[in-house]
C-alpha cells in the first residue's frame, strides 16, 4: 500500500469509525425523537406564517434524512457487535451464545427503564426480541447468514398478505389494536400523573410499541438488519483497507441509484388503501428506507477516511462509546423537557425550536462524554451491562475480554 494510501486509511479507522458511525446514530434518533416531542404531539397553536413555514422545512429535513434510518444504523451496528463479541470468545475456545441470551435479558432491563420515561415504548425492546436470530444463526456460513439477512429484509410477511389480497379481495390485515392503544397512552401523559405515565409506559406503551413494529415491518427488517451487520462483521468490511473501500463506494452508488425509484414506487403504491396497497407499500416503504441508510453508512465509512472529516466529528466517536447511557438519558431528558410533569415545554416548541433542544442535549452529551471517558473506560451504563454479561466470569477472560470490547458495546 503506498503512502498516500495510508494517509488516506488512517491508523485505526475500523474502530474509530463504528464509534463514530454509533454516535451518528443516536444523534439522529435523538434528533427525530426531540421532532417528535417523544412521541407526545403536542406543538404550538398559533405560530406566525413563516414560523410555520420553517417548522415544516425542518420537519421534511430531518425525518427525510433520519426517520426509520438512524435506528437502522443502530441496529446493523448491533450485529456486527454481536460479531465481535462471539468472535473474541470463539477464538479462546468458546461460545458465546448463551452469555448472548443472557445479555439480551439484561438489554430488556435497559429497555424497561428507558420506556418508563418513553410513552411509545422502546425500541431496545425490539432488539431484544430480533435479537434470538443471532443465536440461532451463530454458527451458520457465511453464505447462509447473508441469504437469511436478505430475507428478512425483501419484508415476507408483507408480501404474503399482499399475494394474499390480490387472490382473496376478501382478504384483511388483523387488527392489533394499535391506534386505540396509542389513544389511552396520550391521555395519561396529557393527564401529568408521574406514577400512571411510568406504569402506563412499560406496561401498555411497551405492548403498543411492539405491535406497532408488527404493522411496520420492523421486527423482520431488525432482524435482517442484525444479520447484515453480523455478515459484514464476518467479512471485515469496516476494516478500511482498498477493497474495502471500493466496496463501500460500489454500495454508495448502487444504493443511491435504487432509492430514487423505490420511494417513487412506494408513494405510487400507498395511494391505494387496500390491503395490497398497504403491505406493498409497507415493503417499499423498508426497502427505500434500507437504501438511503446504505447511502449514509457508505458515505460516512468513506468521508471517514479524510482527516478533516474525522477531525470534525471526532466528538461522535465519544458519544458512540456511550451510546446506551446517550440514548436512555435523552428519553429521560426529553420527557422533563416537553412533557406535563416536567417543564412542559411541548406547547411552546415548533419542529424549529424542538430541534434546537435536540441540538443542545446533544452538545452537552458529548460533552459529558468526553469528561466521564477522561476517567473511566466505559460509560456509565454501559459498565453496568458489560460488568453483568460476564458475571461468573474469571478476572483473567473478563479483563481480556473487556480490553476487547470497551468501545464495541451496543
Amino acid at each position: 500500500m503506498n503512502n498516500s494510501s495510508e494517509q488516506l486509511i488512517g491508523k485505526h479507522p475500523r474502530i474509530e469509525a463504528v464509534d463514530a458511525l454509533r454516535g451518528f446514530a443516536v444523534m439522529a434518533i435523538l434528533l427525530v425523537h426531540n421532532l417528535e416531542h417523544f412521541i407526545f404531539p403536542v406543538y404550538p397553536a398559533d405560530s406566525p406564517g413563516w414560523l410555520n413555514a420553517l417548522d415544516q422545512g425542518v420537519f421534511n429535513v430531518v425525518f427525510t434524512l433520519f426517520a426509520g434510518k438512524a435506528y437502522a444504523i443502530f441496529a446493523l451496528l448491533f450485529g456486527f457487535t454481536f460479531y465481535i463479541q462471539s468472535d473474541n470468545l470463539k477464538r479462546r475456545g468458546g461460545d458465546f451464545g448463551y452469555r448472548f441470551l443472557w445479555r439480551l435479558v439484561l438489554l430488556a432491563g435497559f429497555a424497561t427503564l428507558n420506556a418508563a420515561f418513553f410513552p411509545a415504548g422502546d425500541v431496545l425492546l425490539l432488539f431484544v426480541i430480533a435479537g434470538l436470530v443471532l443465536f440461532f444463526t451463530r454458527n451458520w456460513s457465511d453464505g447462509a447468514i447473508l441469504v437469511a439477512a436478505v430475507v428478512f429484509l425483501l419484508q415476507p410477511v408483507e408480501w404474503y398478505h399482499c399475494i394474499a389480497g390480490l387472490l382473496n379481495p376478501a382478504h384483511r390485515l388483523p387488527d392489533l389494536g394499535v391506534g386505540e392503544m396509542y389513544a389511552r397512552v396520550a391521555e395519561y401523559t396529557k393527564a401529568g400523573n408521574f406514577g400512571d405515565f411510568i406504569l402506563g409506559n412499560v406496561t401498555l406503551g411497551q405492548k403498543a410499541s411492539l405491535l406497532w413494529a408488527v404493522n411496520a415491518g420492523r421486527f423482520v427488517q431488525t432482524a435482517g438488519l442484525f444479520l447484515l451487520g453480523f455478515y459484514i462483521g464476518r467479512k471485515q468490511l469496516f476494516v478500511a483497507t482498498e477493497k474495502n473501500l471500493r466496496f463501500w463506494v460500489k454500495t454508495l452508488i448502487v444504493s443511491a441509484i435504487a432509492f430514487a425509484p423505490l420511494y417513487t414506487l412506494r408513494e405510487l403504491v400507498m395511494d391505494n388503501g387496500a390491503v395490497v396497497g398497504q403491505t406493498a407499500g409497507t415493503a417499499l416503504d423498508m426497502w427505500q428506507k434500507l437504501a438511503f441508510t446504505l447511502v449514509l453508512v457508505a458515505s460516512f465509512i468513506l468521508l471517514y477516511q479524510r482527516r478533516k472529516f474525522s477531525a470534525a466529528v471526532a466528538g461522535l466517536r465519544f458519544y458512540g462509546r456511550m451510546s446506551l447511557t446517550n440514548y436512555l438519558s435523552q428519553s429521560v431528558i426529553g420527557a422533563f423537557v416537553y412533557f406535563p410533569f416536567g417543564l412542559y415545554l411541548a406547547p411552546r416548541c415548533g419542529y424549529t425550536a424542538s430541534l434546537l433542544v435536540g441540538i443542545l442535549v446533544f452538545l452537552l452529551q458529548v460533552r459529558f462524554c468526553k469528561w466521564w471517558l477522561g476517567r473511566h473506560k466505559q460509560g456509565p451504563l454501559e459498565y453496568i451491562w458489560h460488568k453483568w454479561t460476564w458475571i461468573g466470569t474469571d478476572t483473567v477472560s473478563y479483563t481480556h475480554l473487556r480490553a476487547h470490547e470497551t468501545v464495541l458495546d451496543l
